[in-house]
């Protein structure tokens, strides 16, 4: 029986589930296709694998101090200070089985004590948001007006998409993937991409508390790496919403604001080119002294005082724009 709790890449590279797990329970252990490494920021799916793959990576080995099966549940305790109680729950979905990873932090946030509000945001009937091609395990929007459809955004993961054009995105990031993206460099350019368009935010499935319990980065590093990123980018808020459910209901209501003001913005933009390129103005209407002249060179009488006939000034007239 292996002692030890086992994290491994996944080397098949189709897969949607990056990591490989092993536990330690049985002669030969249980394998799992999953996720994450961890159930850090919410229930982590996990796939059932006949054997350990060859050639699979291994990222991270844990000593295990108990992993009992319980039912339908396998309570696993890892011999570490964090990070270290854990359940994997075996359930049928559509008739086969499917196994979620959990701790006691993501099943506390799954419930986080707060019910979102059932009102349409910004009272719109219906919201058309398009999910970026390349992102995995998305917002489903579910109970909300909105239809959703799948296409590459150029920037961000969620976005408001009119006439071709993009006009408001969010970036949507796990805690693990906000860490990693600012440490790598990564997170500076999507963030350059966001501010590029006319609306756009980066939301943050986590409290911004959790920065400063992370044990395999400095927590100041992190924290002064998201300083910078707001004074350099001030245009695209980053905002942490605790709970990735809490995080979806932020960019649906995001996204419909954003609809509501560029439905505002439109007219606007016509009366300023309007102002841009006025039409022509109308000639000045001719002085008497100029239709006088005019009569006298066309050999018409014309008295030296008084009102000028309209007969005049309507042959000045045709004449001038003839």
């Amino acid at each position: 029986m292996p002692d030890d709790f086992v994290i491994a890449r996944n080397p098949d590279g189709d897969s949607t589930l990056p990591y490989v797990l092993r536990i330690p329970l049985g002669a030969d252990g249980i394998v799992l296709k999953a996720r994450e490494t961890w159930p850090r920021t919410s229930k982590v799916y996990c796939h059932r694998v006949d054997e350990w793959p060859d050639e699979a990576e291994v990222v991270e080995r844990v000593p295990t101090r108990s992993c009992v099966r319980r039912g339908a549940a396998i309570d696993l305790v890892l011999d570490r200070g964090r990070e270290n109680r854990s359940q994997l729950i075996m359930t049928q979905a559509r008739g086969r089985q499917v196994i979620f990873w959990q701790s006691a932090r993501t099943t506390k946030q799954a419930r986080p004590g707060v019910r979102t509000p059932a009102a349409r945001a910004s009272g719109l009937p219906d919201l058309e948001i398009v999910v970026d091609s390349r992102e995995r395990y998305g917002y489903t929007f579910t109970d909300r007006p909105v239809t959703t459809s799948r296409a590459r955004l150029d920037a961000g993961d969620y976005g408001l998409v009119r006439h071709g054009s993009l006009l408001a995105s969010v970036e949507r990031k796990s805690l693990a993937d906000l860490v990693s993206s600012l440490t790598s460099g990564k997170l500076g350019y999507q963030l350059a991409e966001l501010a590029a368009l006319p609306r756009a935010a980066l939301v943050v499935e986590d409290r911004y508390a959790a920065v400063f319990k992370l044990d395999r980065v400095r927590p100041a590093v992190v924290a002064d790496g998201l300083a910078e990123c707001q004074v350099r980018w001030p245009a695209v808020p980053i905002v942490f919403c605790d709970t990735r459910k809490l995080a979806q209901e932020w960019t649906y209501r995001f996204l419909a604001a954003a609809s509501v003001a560029a439905s505002e913005e439109r007219p606007s933009a016509r009366v300023v080119a309007d102002l841009a390129h006025p039409p022509p103005l109308a000639p000045a209407p001719p002085t008497p002294a100029e239709v006088r002249a005019w009569a006298v060179s066309q050999g018409l009488e014309v008295s030296d005082r008084g009102r000028v006939p309209a007969r005049l000034v309507t042959a000045y007239l045709d004449d001038r724009d003839g």
